[in-house]
């Protein structure tokens, strides 16, 4: 018996896209002062365990959003987590940043030698390599997820939404209530709201960040719109201007402006005057 080759599943040409869309200026200003206090508690110990992570991936460890835990704190093991999960982040950013600040002074070191072999020239000094910084957490800022925040929808208040954030206290959650302006809900209506959230303070003030995913068109070659052709172009190159003639650019010959005359009402046309000598005139 003959076998038939299996025949090759063609994939299904992707049409769409998806994006996250950001939700932000969202401030947390019907919270009464005993919850944001509790809020500004909670920070301040996140930051600090937040920071040691940052310094021990930028340091020593590679960063992971699975590392083990090593450090005490009295957060929680969720909050602990989080904690890592932001230090990893940032940490791979600042490594990812440096190793191509490092690949630039190396280049601009071995441009440096050659000239120096072809040219000694003394007034031109060698670069040299500024070690880099340790990021340092001075914005009090918070990349949460639904194990340690959630987003409640609200249908018995005027607010709407509930986070529901886990505090120091154990099993006393704290309940901010959202309210939202006017563009806010016309972004968010139709969407579902992701699970991620971000809360940071700026000069004493919280601030809510939502998020959600949207489909759009994909792109491709056959929508983008054609691109200018140049022989298109070509005949539109000197000094005319609109309402007045052109000269056709043929072999030898320069484009000269002529007025066009015309009657009042009359649209502005473009006449194209042959040249002597032309091909055109032969026939």
């Amino acid at each position: 018996m003959s076998q038939t080759p299996e025949k090759k599943r063609k994939r299904r040409q992707k049409t769409k896209q998806t994006i996250t869309r950001a939700v932000t200026h969202i401030r947390l200003i019907e919270a009464n002062p005993g919850k944001l206090r509790a809020l500004d508690q909670l920070v301040s110990v996140y930051l600090m365990l937040c920071q040691q992570y940052v310094t021990l991936f930028c340091t020593e460890v590679a960063p992971s959003k699975y590392a083990t835990p090593v450090f005490e704190t009295e957060l929680s093991d969720r909050w602990h987590r989080v904690a890592i999960q932001q230090a990893a982040g940032i940490a791979k950013s600042w490594r990812t940043n440096r190793a191509k600040a490092y690949e630039a002074y190396l280049e601009a070191v071995s441009d440096w030698k050659l000239a120096q072999e072809v040219e000694a020239t003394p007034k031109r000094k060698e670069p040299e390599w500024c070690e880099w910084n340790i990021p340092e957490l001075r914005v009090p800022c918070i990349q949460a997820n639904v194990n340690v925040v959630v987003v409640e929808r609200s249908f018995d208040s005027t607010f709407d939404y509930w986070l529901r954030i886990s505090t120091l206290d154990k099993c006393h959650p704290l309940r901010v209530p959202v309210k939202l302006a006017s563009y806010h809900r016309k972004v968010i209506l139709g969407h579902t709201l992701n699970t991620s959230t971000t809360l940071h303070k700026r000069k004493g003030i919280w601030w809510l960040t939502l998020s959600f995913h949207e489909d759009v068109p994909l792109q491709t070659a056959s929508t983008l719109s054609p691109p200018v052709r140049a022989d298109n172009t070509a005949a539109f190159t000197g000094s005319c201007v609109p309402g007045r003639n052109m000269t056709a650019r043929n072999a030898g010959a320069r484009p000269s402006c002529e007025p066009v005359s015309r009657k009042k009402g009359e649209k502005s046309s473009l006449r194209r005057a042959v040249p002597a000598g032309s091909a055109l005139l032969a026939m």
